[in-house]
């Protein structure tokens, strides 16, 4: 599927495609990494995300490389920013930029505390990541998909230059009966999902994640997981009929 960039005409979607690769999403993840570790920066945990307050460079940065949202004004050039548990364990543990810390008056976790808070917070959060991990590390933009009924919505570059190409939807593929998310069990599942995607040009991709034997007892194993990609999209009988001449 080739990229939609967005744009009311040519010009202008051919522009968006020439910022896109003149600055790739890489080179982006890149700076902010930087800019984070540089600032020492420290989030904080608050229920199912994470708070973090940056500058207004690493504003920019966070909005450039689309982790999270802003919340609000701390102070004077100062900004809280809301992450996921997915993207603060990624800045946390893939990128090392960021210490995480239960409240301002302690001490960051480790990574292995991290895991088993996180893991405690959100069910299957081990799938979860390793599919949000797969994906980002390949430069993907990976945002929620809960709006079209699926686990995450991936883009090439930044959504206000392009438009998402695939919903995504995370399974298992140690046991049938490991319910991560409790989608296409059935057909109908499966047809109600190709179809809304197919509605809005986006294609269905199923992420399976195995975890060869391993738990999720910690982040360490994450590296014996292996994912295995597959798309799922409908046969439309127009597309294949003869057409009389």
């Amino acid at each position: 599927m080739a990229p939609r960039w967005k744009g009311k005409d040519a010009k202008s979607k051919k522009d968006a495609e020439a910022e896109a690769l003149k600055e790739p999403m890489s080179k982006i993840v890149s700076q902010l990494q930087s800019s984070l570790v540089q600032s020492n920066a420290c989030g904080s945990l608050s229920d199912s995300s994470v708070h973090i307050a940056v500058q207004a460079e690493q504003l920019d940065l966070l909005d450039k490389a689309y982790f999270g949202q802003p919340v609000r004004n701390v102070a004077k050039d100062m900004y809280w920013f809301q992450l996921t548990l997915e993207e603060a364990f990624y800045l946390c543990y893939s990128l090392k930029c960021l210490k995480i810390n239960r409240g301002a008056d302690t001490s960051p976790l480790n990574d292995e505390e991290l895991w088993h808070c996180f893991n405690s917070k959100k069910q299957a959060f081990s799938f979860y990541y390793k599919a949000y991990s797969h994906l980002r590390m390949k430069n993907w933009v990976v945002r929620s998909g809960a709006q079209y009924g699926v686990d995450f919505i991936v883009y090439r570059h930044h959504p206000a230059r392009v438009h998402s190409e695939y919903g995504v939807l995370v399974r298992s593929q140690d046991n049938d009966d490991d319910d991560v998310n409790g989608r296409l069990r059935v057909w109908s599942d499966v047809q109600c999902t190709t179809r809304l995607l197919g509605s809005v040009a986006k294609t269905l991709l199923v992420l399976y994640v195995n975890k060869n034997g391993h738990s999720d007892g910690s982040p360490l194993y994450l590296e014996n997981y292996a994912v295995e990609e597959r798309t799922i999209s409908r046969w439309s009988p127009e597309q294949c009929r003869e057409r009389s001449l």
